[in-house]
This record gives structure tokens, sequence and C-alpha cells, in this order.
């Protein structure tokens, strides 16, 4: 009965209200021999290993319901990923800096979409450093995606264009 009047319930909603707004997993109080421990990582650990079981067990965990909405959730991150950085045609950003379309704010963009271009054709700028580099066409093609606004900060590696 000692154990039971020192446990203070309205302290253990606290502990999982400011475990709630915050980042963390896990909290701990000790008062004398009263241990209040409150764990969020449980949750996510059925969270993370449901998607794996739910495949392979899905009769047998009745929580495993929500896991193929979040497995069917998965699927289309990867096809955004593959498409544009994966692409053969991908003219790709040798630097950081920012991209421009156009050699001037009033000349008409290098190329558009539906332009014929050769290897080694001038198709953007890359201004880093306060230095204009010449982004060429790694190929003859088609410019068939534009993947940047004029302007537009880039890093290193990004996909810009997509020419097939």
């Amino acid at each position: 009965m000692a154990r039971n009047s020192p446990f203070d319930p309205e302290l253990v909603r606290e502990l999982a209200g400011l475990i709630s707004e915050t980042d963390l997993t896990e909290i701990e109080v000790e008062k004398g021999d009263l241990r209040i421990r409150v764990a969020r990582q449980p949750a996510q650990a059925l969270t993370v290993a449901a998607p794996h079981y739910a495949p392979q067990a899905a009769p047998a965990h009745a929580p495993a319901a929500p896991a193929p909405a979040a497995a069917m959730a998965a699927p289309p991150a990867p096809a955004p990923k593959a498409s544009p950085r994966e692409h053969p045609g991908a003219v790709t950003s040798p630097m950081v800096g920012t991209a421009y379309r156009r050699p001037s704010p009033e000349a008409k963009p290098f190329v558009e979409v539906g332009s014929q271009v050769e290897a080694g054709q001038r198709v953007l700028l890359i201004e880093a450093m306060k230095t204009f580099n010449d982004i060429v066409a790694p190929r003859a093609g088609t410019v068939v995606e534009v993947l940047f606004e004029d302007g537009q900060p880039v890093e290193f590696g990004e996909p810009l264009m997509i020419i097939e």
C-alpha cells in the first residue's frame, strides 16, 4: 500500500504529454522508492516492424491493417527519385550555384521543351562565385523536360533537364 500512495496519475499524464510535445522517446522520474518511466519507443518499434511483418503474417496481427496503407505510401517515393536522377538523358548540375535558362533577363532561353540539341551545345548557365559557367548538352536529342526555374539555386548533381 505504501507504493500506491506516492503514485501520482497526474504526473504520468504530464510526462506523457511532455513526450508527445517533444522529440523525446522516453522519460523517467525517480523519487524515493517510486520510479515512473514513460516511453514512446515500444509504439515506434511496432510501427516500424508492422510493415515488415504485415505481408508475411497479416492474419496473425490485428494492428497490421494500417501497415498496408503505409506500405502503399512507400512505392510512390521511389518513382520520382528514379525518374529524373537516374534517367540516362539527365543533365545534372556539375556545381552548386544559380541556374539560368537565358544569357540575360531580356534574352530568350537557350532551349525550351521540344528543342533539338546537339552534343556540346550550351543549354543553360550556372553562376557560381560570380562566374557564369556554360552547361552543355552531354548528348544530341530533344529536350523533353526542364526541371528548374530560371534563377533557381541548384545543388551539385541535381537534375536540371532531360534530353532524349
